[in-house]
């Protein structure tokens, strides 16, 4: 049986920007409820939770972690994510298995922007959410202005239940508003002394209480009457509650911390397990068909993969919360995603890099088992003779995009191998074979992500790679019209090969009208998987040419659409016009007019203003204030078009259209020039013409790399 039913369950994740200081928490938690029986330390790479290679070689959280405490007859789950949104689908991913979100402030920074993106997520999946306001011990720490920029980006809804009695070196005492209780830490912190409030500070303790008491009342009829009638709530009212507020996501409570020292994580533990939710009193799951799925240890067995690790020597190690019935050691289940049934050969709880066998896990908890041939990421396992499927992740796109290689010849299927098991791991890493741009592409978050997808390629699987810029997928296309005529003539003894083609191309819009001064026999349009169309018209009179040799003619223009004249780029909206030509009774065939049709379009192509087109994409900078103009500065630099500044909470967000050509090197460039303060995202927009001097810098350089080719 299993060790803690549903109920005394608790699921959280840490979340905050990077520094804020998540990984020490946990394991002040740890620590406090004898997992561990010594703190390790970011600063001497010897914490519970960053007990990967590159992380303690990195000094920072890259991905994130699951461990747990028993605290008080409750189990509680614990995630530690990476605060750099580079990992952003660490966070995700963590954020859609938990039922309380720790968010962290640094009480010198205030509300840094990697918070305001971590918020828009808890949003999203409406996770009820706690503030633990850390680093009080600071000498540059300010609780109040923290406080402040809290209620003015998350709302008013942010209440305190606590409040530090002074910040900086001299921190060591909490006012606790809802249990009414001083908390004085001795100078090493762990446990403190429960005094009661100063004098000096019971007025202002006493209106904090009320606000909170209020706060909670206000959002349950029932309890306002109690408050109105008693003018208090007694213990349990409070606690059900705030436990109803937080899951109505009505009131996100403000706690005081200091990780380093130890400090207020005790505290903070005795409401997760007394208030916080269990996952079986969040609202039920809904299955893609739109069914309930309550978390019930007794309903149907149902779990969902959110996470998977390759380790050396033992294989994929699949992370998954219970979201129904209880799953046991030995029990078969069925991916609803491909219909394969796996095996549960083992169950773990982990710690870190600790697993620990377990023989079933409950609704609500979360685990890991080994070894799933067929399931990954987003799938869901259930009992058989159920059709569950629970909703995926949805993970950000991409904002960088580098082109990779084996630094060795030879290693590109061992490459290939890497790539694949590292998309296994991290859904946020997109591996792309261009066949446009001949490459092979990784379309990731920013340089860190980028860095990380290098290391576990050289030293996990043994294969040196280098990167380089991706090509620019450019466009061709035409701004007048032009005619011309090809004859394609071979004779090498018996048949031979003949065939003339008289051709008109134009710029191609939505809604032109047909060829003027031709006889429009048959028209067929082409949507171009690249973008845009070729309108092709069969305007033959006469019999000039034969119509079984117009499709032959067609290929050889869309093959010639395919390497363009200018780049070698793809051609987009186009109109093609075939009014003419000759054949011969025996030497002509389909490869004749597929000939003539590729060179006629050629050459017409070339007569006809031709214009390179290149891929504009929408940038959305998020940066504080004071970094605007280096920001929108370095963006006109890159040829960017700034179309407007808006305000989000405290920070301004610059949306510009820019070049792709343009935007190589640009996560580094934000990150260096903003001490990493600001985010972005950038998605597609448009493809718009090339500046004159460039498109004829881009032909020069195509033509001279094609002769270089056809010497060899």
């Amino acid at each position: 049986m299993a060790e803690f039913d549903t109920s005394h369950v608790k699921n959280i994740v840490l979340l905050g920007h990077a520094g804020s200081g998540k990984t020490t928490l946990a394991e002040c938690m740890l620590f406090e409820a004898g997992i561990i029986s010594r703190r390790g330390s970011v600063a001497e790479r010897s914490t519970t939770g960053d007990y990967h290679e590159l992380e303690r070689e990195r000094g920072n959280s890259i991905f994130s972690k699951l461990m747990h405490t028993k605290w008080k007859g409750y189990k509680i789950n614990i995630i530690d994510t990476p605060g750099y949104d580079d990992f952003n689908g660490e966070v995700i991913s963590s954020l859609r298995v938990a039922d309380t979100g720790v968010l962290l402030l640094n009480a010198v920074m205030g509300v840094e922007v990697g918070a305001d993106l971590i918020w828009e997520y808890t949003e999203k999946f409406r996770t009820p959410m706690i503030l633990a306001v850390n680093k009080l011990d600071d000498e540059k720490a300010d609780f109040e202005k923290t406080l402040k920029q809290a209620r003015d980006h998350f709302g008013s809804k942010v209440i305190p239940v606590q409040y530090p009695l002074e910040t900086g070196p001299g921190f060591n005492g909490i006012v606790d508003v809802l249990k009414m209780q001083y908390y004085k830490f001795p100078a090493g912190g762990g446990k403190p002394e429960k005094l009661p409030i100063p004098d000096a500070e019971k007025s202002r303790a006493e209106q904090l209480h009320k606000d909170l008491v209020e706060a909670v009342a206000v959002n349950d009829e029932t309890l306002m009457d109690h408050y109105l009638d008693k003018g208090e709530l007694d213990e349990d009212e409070m606690r059900e509650g705030l436990k109803k507020s937080l899951i109505n996501h009505d009131i996100f409570p403000v706690f005081c911390v200091s990780a380093e020292k130890d400090m207020g994580s005790g505290r903070l533990m005795g409401f997760i397990d007394n208030v916080c939710p269990s996952a079986n009193e969040m609202p039920p799951q809904v299955t893609r068909k739109g069914e309930k799925l309550p978390s019930d240890a007794n309903g149907p067995v149902c779990i969902f993969i959110y996470k998977t690790v390759s380790e050396p020597h033992v294989g994929e190690l699949s992370f998954f919360k219970v979201y129904s019935g209880t799953v046991k050691a030995g029990m078969e289940l069925v991916n609803e995603n491909n219909g394969v049934s796996e095996k549960i050969n083992q169950l773990f709880v982990v710690e870190g890099n600790k697993r620990t066998p377990v023989n079933e896990l409950v609704a609500g908890d979360i685990g890991a088992t080994l070894k799933l041939k067929n399931t990954h990421v987003n799938n869901t396992l259930h009992i058989k003779g159920r059709d569950i499927e629970l909703s995926p992740i949805e993970f950000p796109p991409p904002n960088m995009t580098v082109a990779i290689e084996p630094a060795k010849k030879g290693e590109e299927d061992k490459l290939s191998q890497a790539l694949h098991a590292i998309r296994e791991e991290d859904p946020t890493i997109i591996v792309e074979v261009s066949s446009e741009l001949r490459q092979t592409l990784i379309h990731c978050q920013g340089d860190m992500h980028l860095a990380v997808a290098k290391w576990k390629i050289e030293h996990l699987h043994k294969v040196d790679v280098k990167f380089s810029r991706p090509r620019i997928p450019y466009r061709e296309t035409i701004r007048k019209p032009s005619e011309s005529s090809y004859r394609h003539k071979k004779q090498s003894g018996g048949a031979g090969q003949f065939g003339e083609v008289y051709m008109r191309i134009e710029p191609w819009f939505e809604g032109m009208t047909d060829p003027h001064g031709l006889n429009v026999r048959g028209r067929d349009e082409y949507p171009l998987d690249w973008g845009g169309k070729l309108v092709y018209y069969n305007c033959i009179v006469g019999g000039a040419i034969d119509t079984r040799f117009m499709p032959s003619i067609l290929k050889g223009v869309m093959e010639k659409m395919h390497e363009g004249p200018l780049t070698g780029s793809y051609v987009r909206d186009v109109r093609v016009s075939v009014y003419d030509g000759k054949m011969h009774a025996v030497d002509s065939n389909d490869i004749s007019f597929k000939i003539a049709g590729m060179m006629a379009f050629k050459q017409a192509f070339q007569q006809a203003d031709p214009q390179l087109l290149e891929p504009i994409w929408q940038v959305e900078v998020l940066c504080p204030d004071e970094l605007t103009g280096a920001v929108m500065g370095d963006l006109q630099t890159r040829r960017a078009i700034v179309e407007g500044i808006d305000t989000e909470g405290h920070f301004q967000k610059i949306i510009a259209k820019v070049p792709l050509a343009e935007m190589d090197g640009y996560s580094s460039a934000l990150r260096s020039l903003t001490q990493g303060r600001a985010r972005f995202h950038m998605r597609f927009n448009a493809y718009a013409p090339v500046p004159f001097d460039m498109q004829k810098k881009l032909v020069e350089e195509y033509h001279k790399h094609a002769e270089k080719e056809e010497a060899v």
